[in-house]
Order: structure tokens, then sequence, then C-alpha cells
């Protein structure tokens, strides 16, 4: 028999907070973590805004040795495990190692690395380029870093599905201990993409937000104005657990995760499929998986990135799987808050979800000031909203044509 697979312990790093709760009452503060660039100079770039982490002290959690060893997307993802872990109250010295994983996903991996690298190689050449740059640079380097620092000898990977990585990863990780290959799985995402050569890329490509004069209403999913995406950095990580060993340590039970669909659209590497046709066939598995019927959603948290077309699209998808119901459902993007972590955003937005159908609260799409008539569904406008969550479903959609639905009840 499948067994079943709950979440037991959180993390994060964002933009809004630098702990899950910080980020969480962040979010239904209608926080907004989007400014002016602050790590590069921005003059001569259109695009001169972020979602960065800020006063995060990693000194006290990483040794100055290892930090130096590290890509930020991997320290984000290591300040981010170590406090699942904590939260869990797993004591890992007292468990049974082979039993426990790590999977953490991303979408870009240590490109700050490898950039900075291939200056140092342009200016001064070949001899300059530090030993560390592979291993630094290398996407599974944070799946590979976290389970050397807890010892965690169980499954370990990373995948990659650009803003789908980390919602892969743990429906991946929801999989491997349902199907008893691993007790424990950490897992989630990480992403540090706020580097100039990520930045032109994305500019160029006119997939941006160029609201530099207001930062904080850059972001802005759904709306009418909206004109692009904000990026953004920083780790999501939670720990699933074996419901019946959860239960004998007396662990808190956040949610179960109950279903994960995933699909492709197999139409364009970088606009979704017309009428979400991909996106819905990932929500009506993840909904088959946990058998729920569309009228026993009560939230999800859209994949809402605040482009023209993702925002439209996504709409329709779920508008074309839930039908009448579609109206009554509480549908908020938080990345009006946080900007697009891309590989870390599947993460982080599990996390919300999870904690929606415990604490029965649903944070807001700030920014919401212009209604769209092709997006007309309830976004939770600028405020956050108290409403009992039984089941709650977030999505997310990456470059490549690439959904996935995660599917979380209320544990009972």
């Amino acid at each position: 028999m499948k067994r079943r697979v709950v979440v037991t312990g959180l993390g994060a790093v964002t933009p809004v907070g630098l702990n899950w709760k910080e980020f969480w009452s962040g979010l239904l503060e209608g926080k907004n973590g989007i400014d002016r660039i602050s790590r590069f100079d921005t003059s001569n770039f259109s695009v001169k805004i972020a979602g960065e982490v800020k006063g995060l002290d990693l000194s006290d959690r990483i040794p100055p040795k290892d930090l130096r060893r590290m890509d930020r997307f991997a320290q984000f993802a290591m300040i981010a495990s170590i406090e699942a872990v904590e939260d869990s109250g797993l004591n890992l010295l007292q468990e049974d190692l082979n039993r426990v994983g790590v999977l953490i996903g991303s979408g870009i991996g240590g490109l700050e690395t490898w950039e900075r690298e291939y200056r140092k190689l342009m200016e001064g050449g070949p001899n300059r380029v530090s030993p560390f740059l592979i291993p630094m640079m290398m996407m599974n380097s944070a799946s590979g870093l976290v389970s050397m620092r807890l010892g965690a000898k169980g499954p370990n990977f990373s995948t990659a599905s650009a803003c789908a990585s980390s919602a892969h990863t743990i429906g991946e990780a929801y999989r491997i201990i349902e199907r008893g290959d691993a007790d424990v799985m950490i897992t989630g995402g990480a992403e540090a993409p706020v580097t100039p050569l990520a930045l032109a890329g994305f500019s160029n490509m006119k997939a941006l937000s160029t609201r530099n004069s207001e930062p904080q209403k850059a972001s802005r999913p759904f709306d009418r104005e909206r004109d692009g995406f904000v990026m953004a950095e920083g780790s999501g990580i939670c720990i699933l657990e074996d419901l019946e060993r959860s239960k004998k340590r007396r662990a808190e039970i956040y949610g179960e995760i109950v279903g994960f669909g995933l699909t492709a659209d197999a139409y364009h590497i970088t606009a979704p499929s017309p009428g979400g046709e991909g996106a819905a066939r990932a929500l009506k598995m993840a909904l088959s998986q946990a058998e729920l019927n569309g009228e026993g959603v009560d939230y999800i948290n859209a994949h809402g990135t605040s482009t023209l077309l993702n925002d439209k699209l996504e709409t329709e998808a779920i508008k074309t799987v839930f039908n009448t119901h579609a109206h009554k459902l509480a549908v908020s993007s938080t990345k009006s808050m946080t900007g697009h972590l891309m590989g870390g955003a599947g993460a982080i937005e599990f996390i919300v979800v999870t904690l929606a159908v415990k604490k029965d609260k649903i944070p807001p799409t700030i920014n919401y000031e212009h209604p769209d008539p092709e997006c007309d569904l309830d976004y939770v406008p600028n405020s956050a909203r108290e409403i009992k969550v039984e089941a709650a479903l977030t999505n997310a959609l990456g470059f490549g044509g690439h959904n996935v639905v995660l599917a979380v009840k209320k544990f009972s």
C-alpha cells in the first residue's frame, strides 16, 4: 500500500522574510520585498529592480571556509534546510540516515559563480579561474552540500525544469516516501538569479517589468496594467515524512501532500499553450490523485507571474478545470510580494498553501488595482483573508512547457 506523506518542517529565505515565520507573517501583512537592485550597478540596464534577500547573517550557520566554496543559491538552500530540520524536531543523530534523503531543485544554479569566474578568465587567463568553479556552479551542489552537512544518505539529486523545478522536486520527494524508498525527505528549491547576465537576458526577452520608478508596484499579477515579472532570489525547504513515523515521534503536522500533477505543453519554449491546456491537465491529474472534486478545493496559489500571457492562460486553465466553482475559489499570487524566485518559487509557494491549510488564512495578491476582463476570478485583492481551507493547490509553470500542480489537505 502507498504510504501517506505529511509536512513536518518548514524553512524559508525570501525577500519578504528570512525564516518561514517572518515570511508567512509578511505575506499576510501584504509586505513587499521588491526594490531597486543593490548588489551591482544597474545604470546601463533597462530593468533596475528585483526581490533581493537582505540582512541575512550566514556566518552563524555556515563556517566562513565553507561559505567561500558555495554559490549564493546553495547558501540559501543550506540556511533554509537547517531551519526546516530544526522546525521539524528531528534529531538526525538518532535517525537511520540511510532513510533520509535530500532533493533540492534549481532552475539556474550557480550563475553568480559562473559570471565571476568567466570574468577572471577573460581578464587574467585560465590560471585565475577557481578550482571550485565546477562544484560551485553545478545545479546539484545544493542537494549534495546539504546532505553532507546533515549526514543524509538516502535519495539525493536535483531537478531542473525552470520555474517548475522545486515543485517537481517536492513532488518527486513525495513519491519517494510514498513508495517506501525513504522515510524522510529534505526537499525544496533555491535560486540566486539576480546577476548582471540573468538581468540582461531576461530584460532582452521583454519578460521583466520595467516599472523602475515604482518597484513595489511592479509585480501585479492579474492586474490589467501588468507588464512583466520581477526576478527574485531565495529558498524554500520542507520536511516530508512518512505519516506513521511522524505520529510515533509526535511531530507537529502542517498538512498532508496528496496529489502531484505533471505535464508538458509541447508547444513553445517560453509561451504557455493556448487556453492553458497543459496546466489544465496538470490540475486534473493532481485532483484525481488527491481524490478531490473541484468543489473540495478552497484555495489555489497561482503561478501568477504578472506577465500578460501567463496570468490570462492560467486563469483560463482554472476555469476549464473548475467550471462554475472557479469563481468561488480563492486564487492569489504571492509573487506580487516576493517577486519570482524562479526555480525556488514552487517550494516557497508550496509552503504558502501548506500554511494556508494549517492556519486557515490566505495571503493576498497585492497591487491589484485595475481589473482585467480576461482575468476574472477572485484573486484575494490586496488584503489577506481568513477562511476555512480544507484543501489547496499550488501551480508551477516553467519555461520549456513544464507544468506542475501540488495538492495539500488539512491533516486529520
